[in-house]
């Protein structure tokens, strides 16, 4: 299987002085082009042994210190991150033109309330599933899983949910970003941002 990816060029003008300027300008571009879940990024972590895991996340806040997601910090990821806080997150994009982004970085908690504020932004089904799922654990069966959630959800009625303790947000904080151009007969363009003690200096990579 192969595909030809066009030749639409990445130059060195088109490198803003700081990378998420650019990262936000592709992930409107995506989006625009109704791109699946243009947010989603793979995200990999690794365990004590160093074996990595590699799962899809969706990145749910950006800013200038780094991008948001959110997750069961009892998971796998999240007993991997209070572990080993260091991870790596790739985003793809084949529309509007055959793009890639890989960061790597450190990983910190977001804080209390924004963790608060977007759990209470979602819908209500999501809360409970949320707050009622141990997840990553070992469970005996979908029915047990469901009986789970409508417990809750009977316990609750129509009173608020509470964020669990367990659940709250991460910040994927990197220290570089590269960025990739598909071009064809696969002499792409690539370039990759490093933080440095005075900003961020750029580098083109070969494909």
């Amino acid at each position: 299987m192969r595909v030809e990816y066009g030749d639409t060029p990445l130059t060195r003008a088109d490198m803003p002085a700081e990378p998420m300027s650019l990262f936000r300008s592709w992930l409107a571009a995506a989006t625009a082009a109704n791109v699946d879940e243009p947010n989603a990024m793979a995200f990999a972590t690794c365990d004590a042994e160093r074996q990595p895991h590699c799962r899809i996340v969706l990145l749910k806040q950006l800013d200038e210190r780094g991008l948001t997601f959110f997750s069961n910090r009892d998971s796998d990821k999240g007993t991997q991150l209070a572990a080993n806080a260091r991870a790596a997150a790739t985003f793809w994009w084949q529309r509007p033109r055959n793009r890639q982004v890989r960061l790597t970085g450190s990983v910190e908690p977001a804080s209390e309330a924004v963790s608060d504020a977007y759990f209470a932004a979602r819908p209500r089904r999501a809360q409970i599933c949320s707050a009622a799922s141990p997840q990553s654990r070992r469970i005996d069966s979908r029915a047990e899983l469901e009986r789970r959630v409508e417990a809750l959800a009977a316990a609750t009625g129509d009173a608020p949910i509470a964020r669990p303790p367990h659940w709250g947000g991460y910040v994927l904080v990197p220290d570089t970003v590269e960025f990739w151009q598909g071009r064809d007969g696969r002499l792409h363009d690539r370039f990759r941002y490093r933080r440095g003690v005075h900003g961020w200096d750029l580098e083109r990579l070969a494909p």
